[in-house]
């Protein structure tokens, strides 16, 4: 008898599904997916079959096709089918056979989905494929997220046969009489999930025939720890990751107070496209000397004196402006930079996105820039020269915005203001001025 009870109860205990939703089912014609189809339609659910014909094994291809068709047409459900060039696509896209097959067979499901209105995709892994997954995972070093194996939920893919082994499986099949085809390639072992289920797991089941049930245990441990993981990794995400304008701030004390710290930090930062390798030098340097810049391919991360500094990588460079004569803005970086005669000795005061400097002392073309290294001027209320770099220390400008600061420099190269800090006080207004140009910054949005 097939196990319709255990099947109903298993899809309701993990919300998979219910009896009026649009189900579209992948059916390979294999044992697993033939015996998924016949338990939906004795539960009474709401399904269609869906194969894909990857045109990889001839005549064998050919006749899983038609077996799949002719069990819709014996089920009474609508059948949705397709041919692939898998081996063309995997060379044109330079993947495995393996992982085209995998990316067509997807894409075509959401589409399929889409245009026919199914709710789910039913796969029918079993509780032997969620071992070899892992298994799989271990090997290849996918970490904490690869123990959980296969979820029997995941957006809408889901896994209604997760509560029988292989060998159950088989002894149903064989119980009931059910027709299938078998894949010949199955039998292959030159393919690393097919070698795992061939070689490897038949000797860890002479060590332990309960192997099955033991992973099954496992893996709910494995889940809770998983999640468990996820709601502290929530609350750094609330406590640690601080937004200022368009960076995020860590604070370096607390940093180095997480614990386990590198398995944290990797999982904050990972989603940001941080390896472990960056992970561990990032840690190695947090008593060193700021300024140590790590980076991702989408961002980069600043070692601060007081935070590690987390911000997308700035792909485009802000090149130099050049001011004529006659110009009345120029945009430069994230600032419009507006340019206004006066003929008077106005002073600007209370406003750091503003200056207004002595028309007699300008000499054109003036120029609009970052910093650059060796850069220095004579801040305006304080005595003698001092350097960009100090300057912006004392002014505890984080490192990474130093490049986003507007630097107005003279014709003759003298720096006459840092845009939204200082002016340098060989060009303030005095006594003799008589006219002046007063430049002022704007955000732009």
């Amino acid at each position: 008898m097939l196990p319709v009870n255990q099947f109903v109860n298993f899809i309701e205990q993990n919300a998979l599904f219910t009896r009026s939703t649009p189900i579209l089912t992948a059916v390979s014609g294999g044992i697993d997916s033939v015996l998924m189809a016949h338990l939906l339609k004795a539960a009474g659910y709401n399904f269609a079959i869906a194969h894909c014909n990857f045109q990889l094994r001839g005549n064998e291809a050919l006749r899983d096709q038609q077996f799949s068709q002719s069990l819709a047409a014996q089920l009474e459900v609508p059948f949705h089918t397709i041919n692939f060039d898998t081996e063309q696509y995997a060379a044109d896209n330079k993947i495995s056979i393996q992982m085209a097959a995998r990316d067509l067979r997807y894409q075509w499901f959401d589409t399929v989905c889409q245009q026919s209105g199914y709710e789910a995709v039913a796969l029918a892994h079993h509780q032997n494929d969620t071992i070899e997954t892992i298994l799989l995972n271990l090997t290849r070093g996918t970490g904490i997220a690869g123990l959980h194996g296969i979820l029997p939920k995941n957006g809408k893919l889901v896994r209604p046969l997760l509560f029988l082994t292989r060998d159950e499986v088989q002894t149903i099949v064989t119980t009931e009489g059910l027709s299938f085809v078998e894949d010949s390639s199955n039998a292959s072992a030159k393919y690393a999930r097919n070698k795992i289920r061939l070689e490897v797991v038949p000797k860890l089941k002479e060590l332990n025939p309960s192997l099955e049930r033991t992973f099954e245990n496992s893996l709910l441990h494995f889940r809770d720890l998983e999640l468990l993981l996820e709601l502290k990794l929530d609350e750094l995400r609330q406590t640690l990751l601080q937004l200022k304008e368009d960076a995020i701030y860590l604070s370096i004390d607390k940093v180095k107070s997480l614990n386990p710290k590198r398995l944290l930090l990797f999982k904050l930062l990972s989603e940001y496209g941080f390896n472990e390798t960056i992970i561990d030098d990032l840690i190695a340097s947090l008593d060193k000397h700021s300024g140590r810049i790590f980076e991702s391919g989408s961002h980069s991360l600043l070692l601060d004196r007081e935070n590690i500094i987390l911000k997308p990588k700035n792909t485009v460079a802000v090149s130099k402006g050049i001011i004529d004569k006659d110009a009345h803005h120029i945009n430069w970086g994230a600032y419009k930079l507006t340019i206004l005669h006066d003929d008077s000795a106005l002073i600007i005061k209370d406003n750091p996105l503003a200056t207004s400097i002595d028309v007699d002392k300008l000499i054109h073309p003036l120029t609009i820039r970052s910093w650059q290294e060796g850069d220095h001027f004579f801040p305006l209320g304080m005595k003698g020269r001092k350097k960009l770099s100090d300057f912006f220390i004392n002014q505890k400008v984080p490192l990474h915005q130093k490049d986003e600061i507007p630097v107005l420099v003279n014709g003759n190269g003298e720096i006459m203001w840092i845009g939204g800090y200082r002016p340098d006080e060989r060009y303030k207004v005095n006594d003799n001025t008589k006219k002046v140009t007063i430049f002022e910054l704007f955000k732009l949005t």
